[in-house]
């Protein structure tokens, strides 16, 4: 089989591997459909992955081609995605069910191989089983969706609430999709990318803004009769990121923490006084729920999609083979032509 394997920093080499086998508690799936998440590209170009070689991709879906010793046999051929987080199932968190916090794990695509990959055996764990109309490209794209949904399950987002995100890459527009499904009366979307504020606004997103043209936490406080944001997302993984959420928020508000610095955040002594006496309140927001009754996000995700209740195909604007998937990882990298979602397709 072929994979895309990360062998030093920036260098990928396409291989051929021997084809796995599925393993006691395993399955053997197909890769159909793999995206580049926003985090492969500091992966693989700025800050290295935990080790080489490693094949990437955590964002994945397929057909279950075999099973192994102890998984029924109805499964083979059936359409799945997969939950990334392999948990060590010792720990009191996952004890609790709380699978996202387990203290020892594994993760397909950044501690062990991943979706990169023509096969890869999964735990059985690790399957979200979808129909079998489900086009599998917008099931590779059930990791970001489902990050969405946690991010509006943590806000605790109420009826005709202001919402703005700052950050308008591909969770940013699942965020706001989900704001707009949970009956968000505003959803503000904000980046410095000007070739992404006129992709959202392609998708029909109607209030974007430029951060780098004037103020934003202005614009924000403008489009929300003055007071603020009631949600704020800090999705930049950027000082000014933060600052600008903490400025926008209203009083009583929420700012989630959601993006992925690659440097310190700096915030100055002003902006920490600003929001200390709004009172409001700040969260942090890790992966997502799996497997935990009432709300597997998954789950209710997986269903959001297959239903059409949550549009997931658009933000996907370069598709490519695994032998051109080298290139794709150049071009996001290096942000040469307009891009949102990448994806392999086998």
């Amino acid at each position: 089989m072929k994979v895309l394997s990360l062998t030093q920093l920036g260098q990928f080499e396409l291989q051929e591997r021997e084809k796995p086998t599925a393993s006691a508690g395993e399955v053997l799936l197909k890769v159909c459909a793999a995206g580049v998440c926003g985090s492969d590209i500091p992966r693989a170009f700025v800050n290295g992955p935990y080790h080489y070689p490693l094949v990437l991709g955590h964002e994945f879906a397929g057909q279950i081609e075999a099973v192994g010793d102890g998984v029924d046999s109805v499964l083979i051929g059936r359409k799945a995605a997969i939950f990334p987080l392999i948990p060590c199932n010792k720990c009191q968190f996952c004890y609790e069910h709380h699978y996202a916090k387990c203290t020892n794990y594994s993760y397909f695509g950044s501690r062990q191989d991943g979706g990169f990959s023509e096969y890869v055996a999964i735990p059985e764990f690790n399957l979200i089983l979808l129909d079998d109309k489900t086009d599998l490209r917008e099931a590779a794209m059930l990791e970001p969706a489902v990050v969405g949904l946690h991010v509006m399950r943590r806000a605790h987002l109420d009826l005709n609430d202001n919402v703005v995100i700052y950050g308008a890459g591909p969770i940013g527009i699942m965020v706001a999709r989900w704001a707009k499904i949970y009956g968000a009366n505003k959803v503000l979307l904000v980046d410095v990318d000007p070739k992404k504020i006129d992709f959202c606004k392609k998708l029909g997103f109607d209030m974007v803004y430029n951060a780098r043209e004037a103020d934003p936490v202005q614009w924000v406080l403008d489009n929300t009769d003055g007071y603020g944001a009631d949600v704020c997302v800090e999705g930049s993984g950027s000082s000014s990121g933060l600052v600008n959420s903490l400025a926008s928020c209203r009083v009583y508000g929420k700012v989630l923490l959601l993006g992925n610095p690659h440097s310190d955040m700096v915030l100055p002594r002003l902006a920490y006084d600003k929001f200390m006496r709004k009172e409001a309140t700040i969260l942090g927001v890790f992966n997502s729920v799996y497997k935990l009754n009432p709300h597997d996000e998954w789950k209710d995700a997986a269903e959001a999609i297959q239903s059409g209740k949550l549009k997931i195909d658009d933000p996907i604007t370069h598709t490519v083979s695994i032998d051109d998937l080298k290139n794709l990882m150049q071009i996001m990298y290096k942000n040469s032509e307009p891009y949102c979602k990448g994806m392999m397709v086998i």
